[in-house]
């Protein structure tokens, strides 16, 4: 099955400093991370705020997408991170 990310959800991780969101392998859940570090490069002004970051995130949802999909089909074990250095 192709990874697929019907679910627009996403939450800010405070103590992680990341922002979470998730894909789907058929039936099976992916579980995603950005750091916010990524989410910076992307910002005009970084507010350093949950709403700056989750808007930041809706924002770049296409790029992020393309990428995590890149590091999915890599391989690894989930988590999936995504870094300033992913996209």
């Amino acid at each position: 099955m192709a990874l697929t990310f019907p679910n627009l959800s996403r939450s800010y991780d405070e103590t992680g400093k990341r922002v979470r969101f998730s894909g789907y392998d058929g039936m099976f859940e992916v579980p995603f991370f950005i750091e916010i570090e990524a989410l910076e490069k992307k910002m005009k002004h970084p507010a350093r705020t949950e709403a700056s970051y989750l808007a930041a995130f809706d924002d770049a949802r296409a790029e992020i997408i393309v990428a995590a999909m890149a590091v999915y089909h890599r391989g690894g074990r989930t988590p999936f991170v995504l870094t300033a250095s992913s996209f």
